[in-house]
């Protein structure tokens, strides 16, 4: 044999088992890029919920009642009080007529105190106006306004819009005394669409009528459901004896029977939620918007709303960070003891500020 051609056989051989040993990392490398590609698939960062109650009055007590378990639902499933915005109109925890002062029940058998030791109303009584409600979507809020009270969403923010109270055809009302518009709160999302506040959206209302509230919406990325087609009425589910009312509405109550068994890595989807409550169930008719969202909601996860996301990037090199250290111009507590205090005037932030 030439030694050509055993120059050939021994490369032909070296190629052969340098493929032998490459295969299984190509594979393994596949793989990997699959599996991130599915841990990013979703396109978001975080989460924000915005839960409203709109009505004020003792006999109102399921509508308080709707929006605390909804509250204590997104925490259980990994949401941050911080990237919450809670506003009740009305503190029936502490109501005369409450038989067991500061507890608010979602069921008869008042075994879940869903006001709870850690509830954290952002906007509460007479704060909870149409007004404030806008400002806080598109985030036109005064400058005095504290961080707590802030939606400080952006374009990476996953967030579910949660609303609960009376309501007709085309407008839900606040504490008796104005309304908000399906035609201002749709221009509200197209406001935080352009100002690139929200990722994706999901709108989930529970009152009469509440198919017209998502009816004028034209902004990308909404997910929307209703407890109620137009001119029908949503209704409760059970009174509670001791208290004397209805303690929560029947879309609300199956909703959260379907989250109560959902978990923080739960493969639960939005399609099967949107499937909750049939109309043997509600008697009214759950209405579903889905035209203006980009992805099948059997593909999108429970948790990508009703959850918190921290994606989590790994890099096998180490980042050198700057050492930095106090200038020679700044002091301790101890150290500036003596040092003169500034001699200009302090006042307290408008806790009412004016409109200018």
């Amino acid at each position: 044999m030439s030694a050509p051609m055993i120059y050939q056989k021994i490369t032909k051989m070296i190629v052969i088992l340098l493929f032998i040993l490459c295969a299984p990392w190509l594979v393994l490398s596949n793989t990997q890029e699959e599996e991130i590609g599915e841990f990013f698939k979703s396109g978001h960062t975080n989460n924000w919920a915005v839960l409203v109650d709109t009505s004020r009055f003792w006999f109102n007590y399921r509508h308080v009642a709707n929006v605390l378990s909804i509250y204590r639902s997104v925490k259980r499933l990994g949401i941050p009080d911080s990237h919450i915005i809670l506003m009740v109109a009305d503190d029936m925890a502490c109501n005369p007529r409450n038989p067991r002062p500061a507890t608010v029940f979602n069921n008869a058998n008042q075994h879940i105190n869903v006001y709870g030791d850690d509830v954290e109303v952002d906007y509460r009584g007479y704060e909870v106006t149409v007004e404030n409600f806008i400002r806080v979507l598109t985030g036109r809020l005064p400058p005095s306004t504290p961080r707590s009270k802030h939606l400080l969403s952006d374009e990476r923010s996953n967030i579910l819009v949660y609303m609960t109270g009376h309501g007709g055809d085309g407008f839900l009302k606040f504490q008796d005394a104005e309304e908000v518009s399906n035609v201002e709160l749709a221009d509200a999302f197209e406001q935080m669409w352009q100002k690139r506040r929200y990722h994706e959206l999901f709108f989930m209302v529970d009152t009469c009528q509440a198919q017209s509230m998502f009816q004028r919406f034209y902004s990308p990325n909404i997910l929307a459901v209703a407890s109620s087609h137009v001119g029908e009425d949503s209704l409760s589910h059970h009174v509670d004896p001791a208290l004397g009312v209805y303690v929560i509405d029947r879309y609300t109550f199956y909703a959260l029977e379907f989250l109560e068994k959902a978990k923080p890595g739960s493969k639960k989807t939005m399609g099967q939620f949107l499937k909750v409550c049939p109309k043997h169930q509600c008697i009214s008719t759950v209405a579903v918007r889905t035209d203006l969202f980009q992805r099948d909601p059997n593909q999108v996860l429970l948790t990508d709303f009703f959850g918190s996301v921290r994606n989590v990037e790994i890099l096998l090199n180490t980042l050198s960070l700057p050492n930095i250290t106090l200038s020679s111009d700044t002091c301790s507590k101890s150290s500036c003891g003596n040092e003169e205090v500034s001699s200009r005037n302090l006042k307290y932030a408008d806790q009412f500020p004016m409109p200018v």
